[in-house]
């Protein structure tokens, strides 16, 4: 019995080194190069400032410049769309 389950042990070991042996490494197709390619450029972005203001509502100003803190974020800047009207479906 022991002999029997070592020789279907070898013999999937041996099934699987050859199936593994013949595999070839995957090349790019041309396709997949003209996607790598037509990639979507950056967005544009911008910095929009705010400044900081106090619980009085005045700015805080920064001791070591004299002038108003701020808060800065760099945001992406989107492209706004015009719509059109749709027709009511009502009218014949």
């Amino acid at each position: 019995m022991k002999a029997l389950m070592t020789a279907v042990f070898v013999g999937v070991l041996g099934f699987g080194t050859v199936a593994c042996a013949k595999e070839e490494p995957k090349k790019d197709t041309p396709k997949a190069a003209e996607v790598k390619k037509d990639a979507a450029p950056a967005p544009e972005t911008k910095q929009v400032c705010v400044d900081v203001q106090g619980k009085d509502g005045k700015p805080v100003m920064d001791p070591k410049t004299n002038k108003p803190k701020q808060n800065c974020v760099t945001i992406k800047v989107r492209e706004k769309f015009e719509g059109t009207k749709i027709e009511d479906a009502k009218k014949k």
